[in-house]
């Protein structure tokens, strides 16, 4: 029932929803916010029409474990540290104070390079999410340069799933929610997922993904890019000029009814054809049988199986190749190179503690060697 429940709010969005929605006073409004942001709750919840608070939790990967190395780099260190527990702290204030005032609640991880099952995990022990909170996984572009890959951002869906039990929605902008959409056969995971668009035009009509997705969760249409002293297209009480504004495809009620969504939507199958489902001999003896069709989808194109092909070979490939010692010895993610690098790196790191180790530890049992010590553990 929550799926079909999931399904209906993402059903196709009237023509009026893709342009300018915010204008309609029945349209149910959500704050997004980070960690800089200055809210003044009590202006906030007399704006009737917002409905829920998303906030900022995790970023990346969470701090080392321990500080180590130059003067320098301890400092660094120490103020990361310093930064995530500030963070952490405001933002489970913000949730009890939001709550306390009746809205829905939300966390977005904001996605870098980097392990993502280490990314799943600390989203989620830094959220703490109840079940009724929102999750969304941020992909600010795609550039996995500066953001984490569309393929790890399926491996993090993954797991946020193995830890809870339910999805994330995604928050992308409106060409990479294009290439989603345009090789979903590689990325089955983000395609299906809850689309939370950022796109600041006022009609989003002809640029919108339709085909993958017929509607959009979120669509965050007003943010410091769009909305200063002078103009702005929503100012929400209580907020600065930089917060970011996002409207629903439907009202309060039925926004809090979806809230926090979390399952996969139906993605659109291109039908070539129906045939018949077959039916029991026993059955079709009795006569008065009702036949039903099933469709039977489009097959892939050449291109799409070149693609295919291609990815699956180069990940193939990656699992099983070495990389240059240099990257080694600049620190490079072992992850990166697949498990043969990491095992190959661990097995280095192991041994050149044993190497620097006292006569007294025994190079065998490796109880003895701490791990906040060991290079390149996750």
């Amino acid at each position: 029932m929550a799926a079909a429940t999931t399904l209906a709010a993402l059903l196709p969005a009237q023509a009026s929803d893709f342009s300018e929605p915010w204008k309609k006073p029945n349209r149910a409004l959500v704050i997004d916010a980070y960690e800089y942001n200055s809210i003044d709750w009590n202006a906030l919840a007399s704006d009737k029409r917002i409905v829920g608070f998303i906030n900022k939790a995790s970023d990346g990967l969470p701090p080392p474990y321990a500080c180590s190395g130059d003067e320098e780099a301890i400092k660094l260190c120490k103020a990361l540290w310093k930064r995530h527990a500030v963070a952490r702290e405001l933002f489970h204030t913000r949730r009890t104070v939001a709550k306390a005032l009746g809205l829905e609640w939300g966390a977005y991880h904001l996605a870098r390079p980097g392990n993502p099952v280490d990314q799943a995990n600390n989203f989620i022990d830094f959220a703490e999410p109840a079940p009724e909170d929102l999750l969304a996984l941020d992909i600010e572009d795609n550039d996995p340069g500066q953001w984490m890959s569309l393929d790890d951002a399926e491996e993090f869906v993954r797991q946020v799933h193995r830890r809870i039990g339910r999805f994330p929605i995604l928050y992308t902008n409106g060409s990479t929610a294009k290439h989603i959409a345009d090789n979903r056969f590689r990325y089955r995971l983000l395609s299906r997922l809850p689309l939370w668009y950022a796109r600041y035009k006022p009609d989003i009509d002809m640029h919108f993904p339709k085909g993958n997705w017929d509607g959009y969760a979120l669509w965050q249409f007003s943010a410091q890019a769009n909305c200063n002293s002078r103009r702005c297209p929503y100012r929400p009480p209580g907020t600065p000029l930089d917060i970011d504004v996002n409207v629903a495809p439907m009202a309060a009620d039925e926004l809090r009814a979806q809230w926090p969504f979390g399952h996969l939507i139906d993605v659109p199958t291109d039908y070539l054809a129906s045939v018949p489902v077959p039916i029991a001999r026993s059955e079709g003896l009795k006569g008065k049988v009702e036949i039903t069709y099933a469709a039977v989808a489009t097959p892939p194109t050449v291109g799409e199986l070149v693609a295919a092909v291609s990815s699956g070979w180069a990940k193939f490939r990656a699992a099983w190749t070495l990389p240059p010692v240099a990257a080694k010895l600049a620190g490079d993610d072992p992850y990166r190179y697949g498990m043969v690098e990491y095992a190959f790196v661990r097995l280095e790191g192991r041994a050149a503690l044993v190497a620097k180790a006292d006569p007294g530890i025994d190079p065998i049992a490796t109880g003895s060697i701490k791990k906040d010590a060991r290079p390149y553990w996750p």
